[in-house]
């Protein structure tokens, strides 16, 4: 579960490292964001020659959170980091071309197929 203010690590390729999020997109102005779920955030990390710059304001979906997740089984799935993949605006395409670190196979029921299809491992 992620708010205003938390810090994401970004699991793509395009240059951005650390993202703060502003805002939580959704109908009702969720408070927490968890998987699936899309933010709009500032970069506060970047790699010198990216896609993407210090400051600049991006849209990420979340893809990994440390709050467990519980499935329609019983089990719960939890990860080592809170982290999130790029965005545009408008369609829920990735900026990047690759994928790091593991995806859960939750985001395929949200519509993130391209995501699911670029991570290198699907939980």
């Amino acid at each position: 579960m992620l708010q205003v203010r938390s810090w994401i690590k970004i699991a793509d390729n395009t240059g951005a490292k650390i993202v703060a999020v502003f805002s939580v997109n959704g109908k009702n102005s969720n408070r927490y964001a968890r998987l699936g779920d899309i933010v709009a955030g500032s970069v506060k990390e970047a790699a010198p020659k990216g896609q993407v710059k210090k400051g600049d304001k991006v849209y990420a979906v979340i893809v990994r959170t440390r709050k467990e997740v519980r499935r329609k089984d019983g089990s719960y799935i939890r990860f080592d980091d809170n982290a999130g993949v790029l965005v545009s605006k408008d369609s829920v395409e990735p900026k990047g071309t690759r994928i790091f670190g593991p995806i859960p196979r939750e985001l395929r029921d949200k519509g993130f197929s391209k995501i699911i299809s670029l991570a290198p491992e699907v939980i």
